[in-house]
């Protein structure tokens, strides 16, 4: 086969699969936008109500867990509280002690964009448009709930990490005889908050309750931009739920509006809310039986992520916590699965997830010699294309010996002019003759397809790649080349190929083909992650190279 053919395979294969994606941005379906949220507007927003609480049963049991209905009545709301400022060396946080929200979340290592290193990208926001919150609280029928929006006291204003390896924040909550301590603590390095929720009984009657934390947040404007050159916008949005059982499963927005609330009972499992290369989950104790639920907030536009832990009692003069973590940051596929099992599946490669995970343990593994993403890109197209030498070099010889193999083949044309029956059957018996496979050519592309596009969701899916320079013009490879440099060479070493293969001056339609696909493939790359390009020009580069190489050895044979 010839290379305009391949060419236009991959073209096509590419094209197509782009146009699958658009067409599903496009023209799913799509939630109609409520009132509540269109009344919005910049308001605040306003106080959650009861349906946001869970309810407890009145009566404790290791294994029971509280109804997901809404409380008749919740505690009223309080004022929001003071804010208290927790800084480490990679989060800076706000804390409301009404209720010991998180209503803000900055990832300092993590910029929005590389021209303005100084804003960082915020998970947790209070802000009604992108309004998300981690929240915590305990629910009793004995005595009063302590919501997460009861007014809790902090020992100071500020923490910050500094020189220390753990930062330690406690707040507190007293009422009828019960004392509330909420302790959050940070460690150096990390994206981990551990939480616990304490319960000191000084009562006279048995504390009987159960703790909950959730996650709450809108969802946020349409991130704008074109397909090409905002890949947020072919990543997934929306919550998660993990059960040992079920396993991982990840639900829009939409399908919570349209099917309605999930609820799984589970031991060991978490939940979060997902978006592109950042997760926000909570994560029971991995012996805790209880529920774990995702739906949408009755009559508001927030939807709803929550585990809620089993009954317990607290006798009087007694004390019993309630342990969690959250986590709150990137999804780093080294650290998630320490953290719990299955939350490294939110890095999400889709159907190409058997090959990306390869590809991507690969490039970790060369990163960690060379640490430079892209050098790592070039080291992998090389252990590619070394893999594939045998299969490459059989579709090269074919190659160079249809190209020796043109004049007898235009005489065939000349001699049966429009008879293109009897011209293919003659053509036919010179191939067979002189060994040649016309389709020998189609492999390797089949196979370097697979690989090309499991890289593409690497790098869309990879946080570890985003932002992550190259060399001189190159300073983010899961963003285009800004200067089109890589798409320009990589037309370059294409149009290079076609000159090493059969002479298609016979055939118009080839011709045209094989002039144009240097400049389509030109266009297409332009729009792609310069990691992408990066793979695909170097493999240019290579092919180019050993297929001169073969095709100077065989012309020299005769």
């Amino acid at each position: 086969m010839s290379n305009s053919r391949v060419f236009l395979i991959i073209a096509i294969c590419a094209m197509g699969f782009l146009l699958w994606q658009q067409w599903q941005l496009d023209y799913a379906p799509r939630p109609t936008p409520s009132p509540a949220r269109e009344a919005a507007g910049d308001q605040p927003p306003v106080p959650a109500p009861a349906a946001d609480i869970p309810e407890a049963l009145p009566a404790p049991a290791a294994t029971e867990t509280p109804a997901l209905e809404p409380v008749a009545e919740a505690a009223p709301a309080t004022e929001t509280g003071h804010v208290v400022r927790v800084v480490t060396d990679v989060l800076d946080l706000r804390l409301s002690t009404a209720g010991g929200e998180l209503h803000s979340a900055l990832l300092l290592k993590y910029p929005v964009d590389l021209k303005d290193p100084e804003r960082k990208v915020q998970l947790l926001n209070p802000g009604a448009e992108r309004y998300f919150v981690a929240q915590t609280g305990l629910v009793s029928r004995s005595h009063a709930s302590v919501d997460h929006r009861q007014p809790f006291t902090a020992e100071a204003g500020e923490y910050r990490l500094d020189g220390r390896d753990e930062l330690v924040v406690p707040l507190t909550w007293r009422g009828e005889g019960v004392t509330v301590t909420k302790t959050f603590r940070f460690r150096r390095g990390s994206y981990r908050v551990e939480i616990d929720q304490r319960v000191s009984n000084q009562s006279e009657t048995p504390w009987v309750g159960n703790a909950y934390r959730q996650l709450q947040r809108v969802q946020p404007p349409n991130p704008g931009g074109s397909s090409f050159t905002n890949p947020e916008r072919y990543s997934f949005f929306g919550a998660a739920v993990y059960t040992p059982e079920e396993k991982y499963e990840k639900y829009d927005f939409e399908d919570l509006d349209d099917d309605g609330p999930v609820r799984r009972d589970a031991t060991g499992g978490w939940v979060g809310m997902v978006q592109h290369y950042f997760v926000t989950a909570w994560v029971p104790p991995v012996d805790e039986p209880g529920v774990l639920e995702a739906t949408r907030v009755s009559g508001t536009p927030r939807y709803l992520v929550r585990a809620i832990s089993p009954t317990r009692t607290v006798a009087p003069g007694a004390a019993d916590e309630f342990s969690a973590t959250l986590w709150v940051g990137p999804k780093l596929q080294d650290t998630l699965e320490s953290v719990a099992t299955g939350l490294e599946l939110t890095v999400d490669y889709g159907i190409f997830t058997p090959f990306s995970k390869v590809l991507f343990w690969i490039l970790e593994k060369i990163h960690s010699v060379v640490a430079n993403w892209g050098w790592s890109i070039v080291l992998l197209t090389v252990l590619v294309k070394a893999c594939f030498y045998k299969l490459s070099e059989a579709q090269y010889r074919s190659t160079a010996k249809m190209r020796k193999l043109q004049p007898r083949i235009q005489a065939l044309k000349e001699r049966y002019g429009d008879d293109r029956q009897k011209f293919n059957m003659a053509m036919m018996e010179i191939y067979k003759k002189e060994k040649v496979n016309p389709l020998g050519g189609c492999l390797p592309i089949l196979i370097q397809i697979p690989v090309f596009l499991a890289l593409y969701w690497v790098l869309l899916e990879s946080v570890e790649l985003r932002q992550a320079g190259f060399m001189l013009w190159i300073d983010d490879l899961s963003s285009p080349d800004p200067y089109f440099v890589l798409p320009i060479i990589n037309g370059a070493a294409m149009f290079m190929t076609t000159k090493l293969s059969p002479n298609p001056a016979a055939d118009p339609m080839q011709q045209r083909i094989m002039l144009a696909m240097p400049i389509v493939f030109s266009v297409m790359f332009a729009f792609f992650q310069a990691g992408l390009v990066l793979y695909w020009t170097v493999n240019a580069l290579l092919s180019l190279a050993q297929q001169w190489f073969i095709t100077k050895r065989v012309e020299a044979a005769d």
